[in-house]
């Protein structure tokens, strides 16, 4: 498959200790990002790349970090929007995730920079999967299409679309989306069209609807929050890892 060239600059400059993990500062194009790692003792885990939603890296990530750091898997939670950069109103989130929806070049190079500090860390890249929430649904799926070397590519509630002249032509992971009928953001019709295009090229895939799941129905404690839709796709997203990734 042709590849795709990228210009990339990164530089592992520190980490420190956070709770179980430690949080991990990197530098994508002489940006600053913070990201967070943990795995279980040793090294060689299999690596599982987290995307966050449209806040940023929080202790939401965190926590589903550590649950997956429980089950076996190293774990390295990346930041997207650069270090410190955490927005709690609604512009805001809209402005940091516009900026890397418009410059979709720019996504990879971080998404490809948090994916080697995984690896440089100890997990281990050739028996590895990506997934996200939201926003990060959606740049998961972006890596997805960037021909990335990874077994799978998996969106919780993430945005579905395929921006104009993209593809999955070089996809070579599986895809995986659960998603929430009641989501009013991303629709049933985007869920389709998602699903007639991996069919179209080929690509593997499985994809879950939960019955009166809304947007953002696996976020602990928020309105959105449906606990047997969270239940169900967490159960199935470990049982299809232990699957999948020796």
């Amino acid at each position: 498959m042709k590849q795709i060239a990228i210009v990339l600059l990164v530089l592992f400059t520190a980490s420190v200790s956070y709770g179980a993990g430690q949080t991990v500062e990197y530098s994508v194009d002489d940006i600053a990002y913070e990201g967070y790692f943990t795995a279980p003792t040793g090294s060689g885990a299999p690596l599982l790349l987290l995307v966050h939603d449209w806040d940023g890296l929080t202790d939401y990530e965190v926590k589903r970090a550590e649950m997956l750091k429980d089950l076996g898997y190293a774990v390295f939670a990346a930041d997207l929007f650069g270090k410190g950069v955490r927005p709690t109103e609604v512009k805001d989130k809209k402005q940091h995730t516009g900026e890397l929806y418009k410059d979709r070049a720019k996504m990879r190079r971080i998404l490809k920079a948090s994916l080697d500090q995984g690896i440089r860390l100890g997990g281990n890249g050739k028996n590895a999967a990506a997934f996200g929430y939201c926003f990060g649904g959606a740049a998961v799926l972006e890596l997805a299409r960037s021909g990335a070397d990874l077994k799978s590519f998996i969106s919780f509630h993430g945005g579905l679309s395929t921006p104009d002249g993209q593809s999955y032509g070089e996809t070579k992971g599986d895809v995986i989306v659960f998603h929430g009928t009641a989501d009013t953001a991303i629709t049933m019709d985007d869920f389709a069209a998602l699903a007639v295009e991996l069919e179209e090229t080929k690509v593997t895939h499985e994809m879950i609807t939960y019955g009166g799941a809304p947007h953002a129905f696996t976020v602990f404690g928020s309105q959105r929050y449906r606990e047997d839709a969270d239940r169900k796709s967490w159960q199935r997203f470990t049982q299809y890892l232990e699957e999948t990734l020796d």
